[in-house]
């Protein structure tokens, strides 16, 4: 009877408990419900995955974002990870229903009868559930949040679904965020290739990260992948023989860095300024595929181009002498740590690395890297290093090794072949911009020798000015006003003189011919002849004409320099004006990002649509005011009041690069061809790209500035030298068939000149030399183009000395002219400052 009483009460009483728990389990669920998350949206959900930038062909240039994460599909996961991470993190995976009783009493059991690794309390579910939605904080109400969360998962979401966000967004360490990353982190690889025992590595990793990375701490990665081995073989995902094999493997971990497919800096920051204004942040974690109109090919040209001139300039001026001394020849040398600790303060550019010479004779120096690996340093491979005295000025070639190397010295070292030479990071530099001419796309671009020595880009930012190389715009604009190429100015010297200043424009060289036609003025650069061809238009005209070739108006001076190229200009704004004349007469506008994909199913949300150049239209041209001509007044002062010059603060780098505008609305995109501006007459533009022609190949009796390009093999090539004063800054802008490239170099200090050495420095000789060597590369797989002649462009015959139409025994050659401003009378058989017709009519020229 009192054994029935006491079962009674106990009944009574275990309904109560559970009825008392049932009420505040649902009051509580209730409590913590509130404000939860829909575990919907983890259907949909968005991986933090860094921004890839890649080429045309989807090689990979740069990756900008903190976390390293390649967001796989379940079935993209072999099984064997699948199954270490179950064994390792939760057994029961399968059969629990979010939360685990039978999994937190067995661990709460192994936690208090023994040390060491203990099974997590937490599944799957669980850690899934926390990571996405809820804080990291250790508190009983988060705990209480994270199981209702994973009941829900449960509820809503697949186990393989779980799985995935699971191994797609658990921390393995080093950056790595998901198993894709981690595997090619720590074993350069893709999970489908993963052996049992790396599996069971990286299956291991999330419990703790840190502590068994297996880079900074192998022993205890080795204990732990040994641990998850034993537990796959426990629960029988491996057999005894697999078990045997992979537990003696040793780890074979290292660590990774992406893929990067060849290096092009400059390139990946534009891709990324332009990807942050758009997005911000997001736009280092959305996981875009940023895919550039760039090359590998023409990119590596490019940049290997743009370095082998810069560091030839810099070695034929001079050497400036070691980095840093760190003890004299009386002083003792330093120990082998304190060198390290000297050399370590230093990073290797472009191949070219610090060391210390510890030692040098007669005929070779020995010094140590940062590796700690020892080099020689031969006489050949530094007899190069004659002493820097000026721009100008260069000392003789050093006898002896050290001469110039001591014991003590920091200098820079770079390898050619198997023999390490003395180097030097060169003080000046240089910038390269490739266009496609026909719809602005940029193949190549390049701001400077080494984006980690500066990551100031030249070919985007530095105005710098054009000299000669505006010379083919002021000469379209004479072309618009009816000068012809056959036109008569006379290069000789110019004085003027306004109050107690003296202006002489003088030729470089400054040799003088007298009355020459304008194409052998274009074609052999000549100064005086360009002054007189912008006087005769009027410099207003000139300088708003410039405005057809996209350059700003803030930056063009409205003065007789206008001519010698006083105006500045980025290289990419130069690149895109020459354009202008190579395609037809169309402002294409420069860019760079072809199309962006987004890595969640949603595909292109992008995909540029370029305004091209129509090779074929009959569209009408944007018209500009004309302006009455005269070359009776050329030898004169200019009659044009304006003697401006634009304030340093006004000039724009801006290229009108275009930042996409992305196609979020799902809209379908319009592929109908667009037309860039019609800014420049076909016609016109024809006669002045077959001018830049005349400026490589030359005439008969003469050679153009630009005479190095025949060496490309091509006849469908031309383009322009420049050089400022003092050679500040030199250029070299050109074409062949479709492809613009501009080149650019000097000092970042416009106050210093680039020098001479055995000769001076010019476009000729300094930029044009970089632009030969890329584009032997990027128009090796080009074909020649063959220009259409427009319907306003007429070929005549003409007397080489007049320009006129030929008499009898004169020399002859075909002239093309727009219709209506071709030669009706024969020139006269004098050629002076007077032209007779043949109704002997004489008139003054000049």
């Amino acid at each position: 009877m009192i054994i029935l009483k006491i079962l009674k009460f106990c009944l009574k009483l275990f309904i109560g408990l559970f009825l008392c728990g049932l009420i505040i389990g649902i009051a509580g669920y209730s409590y913590y419900s509130r404000d939860l998350p829909d575990v919907a949206t983890l259907k949909d959900v968005r991986l933090q995955t860094p921004m890839q930038v890649l080429s045309k062909d989807g090689e990979l240039i740069a990756v900008f974002g903190e976390r390293r994460r390649i967001p796989l599909k379940y079935d993209e996961i072999p099984p064997i990870v699948v199954n270490a991470v179950i064994a390792t993190e939760d057994a029961r995976f399968h059969e629990h229903f979010g939360i685990d009783p039978i999994g937190i009493v067995r661990a709460m059991y192994v936690g208090l009868k023994q040390k060491g690794f203990s099974q997590g309390g937490s599944t799957i579910t669980q850690q899934v559930a926390k990571n996405f939605f809820l804080t990291p904080e250790k508190s009983i109400s988060r705990k209480v949040k994270e199981m209702i969360i994973a009941i829900r998962m449960e509820q809503e979401l697949s186990k393989d679904e779980i799985m995935a966000l699971y191994l797609n967004m658990i921390n393995f360490g080093s950056r790595a965020y998901g198993i894709a990353a981690a595997s090619f982190t720590f074993f350069g690889k893709t999970p489908d290739q993963l052996t049992v025992d790396e599996a069971a590595l990286l299956a291991g990793l999330p419990n703790a990260p840190s502590a068994f990375n297996p880079i900074s701490h192998p022993d205890k990665a080795l204990i732990r992948r040994n641990w998850v081995l034993g537990r796959m073989l426990d629960q029988s995902y491996i057999t005894q023989a697999e078990y045997d094999e992979a537990i003696k493997k040793p780890l074979n971990a290292s660590y990774h860095t992406p893929n990067i497919e060849f290096s092009a800096p400059y390139v990946a920051e534009m891709a990324r300024q332009f990807m942050y204004d758009k997005f911000g942040e997001n736009a280092y974690t959305d996981g875009y595929k940023v895919y550039t109109t760039i090359s590998k090919t023409d990119q590596v040209a490019a940049t290997e181009a743009v370095q082998k001139h810069i560091i030839d300039y810099d070695m034929r001026h001079g050497y400036r002498g070691p980095e840093k001394v760190l003890w004299e020849n009386n002083e003792p040398a330093l120990n082998e740590e304190q060198i390290q600790e000297a050399l370590h303060k230093y990073i290797c550019y472009s191949g070219m690395c610090p060391a210390v010479v510890l030692e040098s004779n007669d005929k070779e120096a020995k010094a140590v890297l940062s590796d700690k690996s020892n080099i020689t340093i031969a006489y050949q491979d530094m007899k190069w290093a004659r002493k820097f005295i000026n721009d100008n000025q260069q000392g003789a070639l050093p006898r002896k090794v050290n001469d110039t190397l001591k014991a003590g010295q920091l200098i820079w070292v770079k390898k050619s072949g198997d023999n390490w030479g003395l180097a030097q990071i060169p003080a000046v530099n240089a910038a390269l911009v490739s266009l496609d001419s026909d719809n602005g796309a940029i193949k190549a671009i390049v701001g400077g020798y080494d984006f980690n020595l500066s990551k100031f880009n030249r070919a985007t930012q530095a105005l710098r000015q054009l000299g000669s190389n505006i010379k083919p715009f002021i000469y379209t604009a004479t072309l618009e006003q009816g000068l012809t190429m056959a036109t008569l100015l006379n290069d000789a010297p110019i004085v003027r003189t306004t109050g107690s200043v003296t202006w002489r424009p003088k030729n470089s060289p400054p040799n003088y011919a007298g009355p020459l036609r304008m194409r052998i003025g274009l074609g052999m650069s000549k100064n005086v002849m360009m002054v007189r061809a912008l006087r005769a238009i009027g410099i207003d005209y000139a300088a708003t004409y410039l405005e057809r070739f996209g350059f700003p108006k803030e930056n063009i001076s409205h003065n007789e320099s206008l001519a010698l190229g006083s105006a500045s200009f980025t290289p990419l704004q130069v690149a895109r004006a020459y354009s202008v004349i190579v395609n037809g007469g169309y402002l294409i506008t420069p860019y760079l990002i072809e199309k962006i994909e987004h890595d969640n199913d949603s595909g292109v949300i992008y995909q540029h649509q370029p305004l091209i150049a129509c090779h074929n239209c009959n569209d009408e041209v944007v018209k500009f005011d004309s302006v009455s001509v005269s070359l009776d007044n050329v030898e004169n002062e200019s009659n044009e009041i304006g003697n401006e010059e634009p304030e340093e603060a006004n000039l724009k780098s801006e290229d009108n690069l275009i930042l996409p505008d992305i196609n979020n609305d799902n809209k379908t995109v319009d592929v109908t061809s667009k037309y860039a501006p019609h800014t420049v007459d076909s016609g016109i533009a024809y006669i002045m790209k077959d001018g830049l022609r005349t400026i490589v190949f030359g005439g008969s009796d003469w050679q153009g500035t630009a005479w190095r390009v025949k060496a490309l093999g091509r006849k469908d090539v031309g383009g322009k030298t420049g050089t400022t004063n003092q050679s500040k800054d030199v250029w070299f802008s050109g074409f062949g068939g479709n492809i613009v490239t501009s080149v650019w170099m000097g000092f970042d200090d416009h106050r210093r000149a680039l020098g001479r050495t055995f000769r001076a420095e010019a476009g000729a000789v300094t930029a044009n030399p970089v632009w030969v060597d890329y584009m032997k590369v990027a128009l090796e797989d080009v074909p020649e183009k063959q220009d259409v002649k427009p319907d306003n462009v007429i070929s005549v015959t003409i007397d080489q000395r007049t320009g006129m139409l030929p008499g009898s025994g004169a020399r002859t050659m075909s002239e093309y002219f727009i219709k209506g401003t071709e030669p009706t009378t024969y020139g006269s058989q004098e050629v002076g400052t007077s032209v007779t017709d043949s109704q002997g009519n004489t008139q003054e020229l000049f």
